[in-house]
């Protein structure tokens, strides 16, 4: 084992090693926990505000017996915890900020490894780069899903159930007293959505990179075999130390391939392709939109889970959970087999035996819960920089379609027009919502899932074909394009559609269109006026520095990896 890199604090016999030692001491820790032992930080993300997180003192508590029992020194420390649920305006306005306290909290204290604590959607990206920006040896744990919501003596999906609840009381089916009544049925137990939404998926981006212990996904946060995996990654962690087995060694071009296709196999949200691509960004790894749909391209859904399917990720875990799926990647020649992961072996070493229980939950390869189910990458005119569709959560009949535009300039004015009954929109209407990206919103808000006006609800048409520069919920289903690069605010061509203007999709051509000539296009742009920077504080640094969707969403100044060496002394 090389030496530790907490040694530069604790090892000097002089006043800065006196210092470092003694004031760690007040705590009560005996001299010997100094003489180099591999002292492991935890970064834990847990808040009373982040409900999906608030069990993570307890799972902290069994990662540090693993490093005591590995003879390390565990050490626990808070980061910005980000609550998708309850931080407004957005938890992804703040993602880049919490990786910023990630990186700076690991990169200034003597830590020689770090276990990251992740759960709620934003907490695990924001981990993840900022660790990948330090390159320590690194190990993920997440906390787990929720149980399955029961109600009414049917499952109940967090997030999914949400939205599909919404649209029955808006059109009339569902009584408000039952609406009401399904909150505590669907939330019942600690633990991050329990449908593939973007908590979910990241947990098994976590997993299929390589980057946690195998199981990592699907254990429920409240089965205890959740502890014992902490446990496991406390001891693991250690041994990382000693191997010196660096987040770099295991992020690597071929981990993030697995990642793309094993999103595309648990119909895994739109949410995965900003955070990998910010991801590899900050590690290093050349990895752009189109890498998406090159790799996804034909591939199957092999999960049959909410929002594309029925189940719910205790039924993964049942079945197998995510070692199940990569099992089958890996037989089906489409998983880099050899990719290192987290425990020192390869991912199909990890895998190549495990088994899977319910056929139901996880299909076979050769016959998939839903065919051609990666996500889309589209461009035209609209979107000259590319823009995204979930095509496992899309209706088939949408994926080729021509329709008149009806706009909406903001978030605001959609809630103030949509329950409007003189609104001139059918269901072969295409909604478009402009200045909900990175800089327009700002943040790039989950509002691009834009609920359906009461008047085509009640006709019972489920879906129409919406466009936006936003980002919708991994919980959320539909036809609905993503992320269109330029945004709006940035001066893309979305700024430029009226309504009335015809648009048209083909998802098969990876096509969409405004069908308006170039010179008109020409005209609007010239009579278009940026959006006025805000005015302070974080706010204004985030749209001043962050990059389109396209290329991750990162700050521009934070892309990149800067290592671990501090390069002053503290005294």
């Amino acid at each position: 084992m090389k030496k530790l890199r907490s040694q530069e604090w604790f090892g000097p016999l002089d006043k800065n090693g006196f210092i470092h030692r003694s004031w760690m001491k007040n705590q009560g820790w005996p001299h010997d926990l100094f003489d180099g032992r591999p002292v492991i930080g935890i970064c834990n993300t847990w808040s009373e505000l982040t409900p999906c997180n608030a069990h993570f003192r307890e799972l902290a508590e069994f990662v540090k017996r693993g490093v005591w029992e590995a003879g390390g020194f565990p050490l626990e420390f808070p980061v910005m915890s980000l609550g998708e649920t309850v931080l407004r305006p957005t938890a992804m306005l703040f993602r880049n900020l919490a990786s910023m306290d990630v990186e700076e909290s690991i990169r200034g204290n003597p830590l020689d490894g770090v276990v990251l604590l992740m759960g709620c959607d934003k907490t695990t990206p924001s981990l993840l780069m900022g660790a990948a920006s330090c390159d320590l040896p690194t190990i993920g744990l997440s906390g787990g899903p929720m149980l399955s919501g029961k109600f009414r003596g049917n499952d109940l999906g967090s997030g999914t159930g949400v939205w599909q609840m919404t649209e029955k009381i808006r059109s009339g089916e569902m009584r408000s007293e039952e609406f009401f009544e399904a909150e505590s049925c669907m939330h019942r137990s600690k633990g991050h959505c329990m449908t593939m939404g973007t908590a979910s998926t990241m947990a098994s981006m976590v997993e299929a990179l390589g980057m946690s212990l195998p199981g990592n996904a699907a254990i429920p946060a409240v089965d205890a075999r959740r502890s014992t995996l902490a446990q496991m990654t406390g001891r693991r962690i250690v041994q990382m130390v000693k191997d010196d087995l660096r987040i770099s060694q295991i992020l690597t071009r071929g981990a993030f391939d697995n990642a793309i296709r094993t999103n595309a196999a648990i119909g895994g949200s739109t949410n995965a392709v900003i955070h990998l691509i910010a991801l590899a960004g900050r590690i290093g790894v050349s990895l752009c939109l189109d890498d998406f749909d090159r790799l996804g391209d034909g591939m199957p859904c092999l999960v049959d889970i909410q929002p594309s399917g029925e189940h719910l990720m205790e039924d993964l875990f049942y079945a197998g959970g995510l070692p199940a799926v990569l099992r089958e990647l890996g037989e089906a020649g489409v998983l880099n087999r050899d990719a290192l992961t987290a425990n020192g072996r390869s991912i199909w070493d990890n895998v190549a035996d495990a088994p899977c229980w319910n056929r139901a939950v996880v299909h076979p390869f050769g016959q998939p819960f839903k065919e051609n189910a990666g996500i889309a990458v589209l461009r035209g005119n609209l979107a000259p920089d590319g823009a995204v569709i979930k095509l496992s959560a899309a209706s088939p009949h949408l994926l080729k379609h021509r329709g008149r535009a009806i706009v909406f300039e903001s978030i605001e004015e959609f809630h103030t027009r949509i329950n409007d009954e003189a609104l001139e929109v059918d269901e072969n209407s295409v909604m478009v919502l402009k200045n909900c990206g990175p800089r327009g919103y700002p943040g790039m808000a989950e509002v691009g899932n834009m609920p359906l006006p009461p008047k085509v609800l009640r006709k019972g048409i489920q879906d129409m074909v919406r466009i936006s520069d936003a980002r919708m919920s991994g919980t959320a289903y539909g036809t609905v394009v993503l992320h269109a690069c330029p945004e709006a605010a940035a001066g893309g061509p979305l700024a430029f559609v009226h309504s009335g203007d015809m648009i048209s999709l083909d998802v098969h051509q990876r096509h969409l269109g405004l069908e308006i000539d170039d010179s008109t296009l020409a005209a609007r742009r010239a009579k278009w006026t940026p959006p006025p920077l805000p005015e302070r504080g974080w706010e204004r640094l985030y749209v001043q520095h962050v990059q389109q969707a396209h290329q991750g969403a990162d700050l521009d100044f934070l892309v990149g990896r800067s290592g671990a060496r501090v390069t002053r002394d503290s005294h």
